[in-house]
């Protein structure tokens, strides 16, 4: 897979860490933060154990319809009921079809896999039933509803934006846990599978981790939102759950279900009110959305291969392994040049380089679509490119801007000039914007990576520059096929 930019939207958690709340639920702090770590392995709950299907049956009121909780009610084929054990412990009872697992061993040893889990990022399994026919699983019961009725179906009050960072940084920490415990398969991951719990904490259900049946299929039926990889084999693999992370990205950036496809149109369009939530008004600063837009852009790549890993160390921009140095790696001459800050050497690459790089990245990039009525933006690219190569810098941020403005065709060769223009008038944040904007555009552009870093190294952020050097050295070497 590609390396991650998921340290970028640490900064965002940062920056919002100390704000709360979401709908009229309040976070509070979590119950297992401590020296072990809310994402470890210390959790207080009982070992998985046997049920008899008795004890479930008296546990929901003989399955009444009015407990269950499931996304389709008694219409789906494994219902979902909530209950009391001993009219004191809450818990929530799957109950598959009858056909749905018709080997004994193979339900009960999935089960118990799944069950070995225990994690305060996950909604724990804490057993099951396997009698004649029945197949059951018991779990935690979460009171507080589901993501997608906070995002989707809200009736006070929209879900605010350090509400939908810590869900994001809470899945991911969720995935990662999995992963370490070589559970990396999630089945049809949505935001129906995020769950609130008491403290209001969003939880990643440990239902997903079992198929709905021995053979049954791993995503739903909505193929719009189903991995392309997915559709081609039927196989699900963990890059298959780094796509469906990406459709939950678009779902909390935009507070309505996006198809993949329309979402990458809008991000590369730089139609980007079209896609975040209106709600979030006023919530977050331009740099923010962009950074959750570009791992959505990374997580929904076509090819898996390029898609981020699903580590959630590079989420938080912990070091692992000890530390990455540049020496590690070998750099290009342009990686050289961002790594020195040296932007006399990075403007004669650009210059150099011309836009040979727009060519394919989209149909909207062909400068040959031009039309008469476009005169305009025509002459501010010509005028910027010939402020440009006179090192005129102000005015190339001018006159790409007015190009940039018009909105009709996006350029990424454009963006990474107005980078450096700004870079030139000391100008790093907006510099850092127009890198991550070319890397929306064209997602394995290395030159978009190494303008990153030679911006966050402008800014002070020396470990992160060194990972966009690191990650454009990685695409860099994949493009060249070594």
């Amino acid at each position: 897979m590609g390396a991650p930019p998921w340290r970028l939207l640490c900064c965002c958690c940062c920056r919002e860490s100390d704000r709360n709340g979401v709908d009229d639920l309040k976070l509070k702090p979590d119950a297992a933060d401590g020296e072990e770590g809310a994402a470890g392995d210390w959790y207080d709950l009982p070992p998985f154990q046997d049920f008899t299907f008795q004890q479930l049956r008296l546990a929901t009121s003989g399955f009444a319809a009015e407990n269950i909780i499931s996304e389709s009610g008694d219409k789906a084929p494994n219902v979902v009921y909530k209950g009391k054990l001993d009219a004191q412990r809450r818990i929530a009872v799957k109950r598959f079809s009858r056909s749905a697992w018709p080997d004994p061993r193979q339900f009960m040893e999935e089960a118990k896999s799944v069950g070995q889990l225990r994690n305060k990022r996950i909604v724990n399994l804490l057993g099951c039933c396997c009698e004649a026919d029945e197949r059951l699983l018991v779990a935690e019961y979460m009171p507080n509803d589901t993501l997608a009725k906070h995002l989707f179906h809200w009736e006070s009050q929209a879900m605010v934006w350090p509400m939908r960072l810590r869900v994001v940084l809470y899945l991911a920490e969720a995935l990662d846990y999995c992963i370490s415990k070589e559970r990396a398969l999630y089945h049809d991951l949505n935001a129906y599978r995020v769950l609130f719990d008491d403290d209001c904490n969003p939880r990643l259900s440990c239902f997903g981790l079992m198929k709905n049946s021995r053979d049954g299929k791993s995503y739903s039926t909505n193929l719009a939102f189903t991995p392309p990889e997915y559709m081609r084999t039927g196989r699900i693999t963990p890059e298959s759950v780094i796509y469906s992370f990406g459709t939950l990205l678009l779902d909390v950036l935009s507070g309505k279900h996006i198809p993949p496809s329309h979402a990458l149109d809008l991000i590369r369009d730089r139609n980007f009110s079209m896609l975040i939530d209106s709600c979030l008004e006023g919530q977050f600063s331009n740099e923010e959305g962009t950074d959750l837009m570009r791992l959505a852009s990374r997580c929904l790549h076509y090819e898996p291969r390029e898609r981020p890993n699903s580590q959630s160390y590079d989420l938080m921009d912990k070091p692992r392994g000890g530390a990455f140095t540049l020496q590690s790696i070998h750099l290009s001459p342009l990686a050289e040049a961002c790594s020195r800050k040296d932007l006399t050497a990075i403007h004669e690459h650009l210059e150099t380089a011309g836009y040979k790089d727009d060519e394919g990245t989209a149909n909207e990039l062909s400068f040959q679509m031009w039309t008469n009525q476009m005169q305009a933006t025509i002459d501010s690219k010509k005028k910027g490119d010939t402020a440009f190569r006179q090192k005129d810098f102000s005015m190339a941020i001018d006159c790409y801007s007015q190009f940039i403005d018009v909105g009709t065709m996006v350029s990424p060769t454009i963006y990474a000039r107005r980078c450096l223009s700004y870079l030139m008038n000391d100008m790093p944040q907006q510099a850092l914007d127009d890198a991550v904007q070319a890397l929306a555009i064209f997602p394995t552009w290395p030159t978009a990576f190494y303008l990153q870093a030679a911006a966050l190294f402008s800014l002070g952020k020396e470990n992160e520059a060194r990972e966009a050097l690191k990650d454009g050295s990685a695409v860099e070497t994949r493009s060249k096929g070594h």
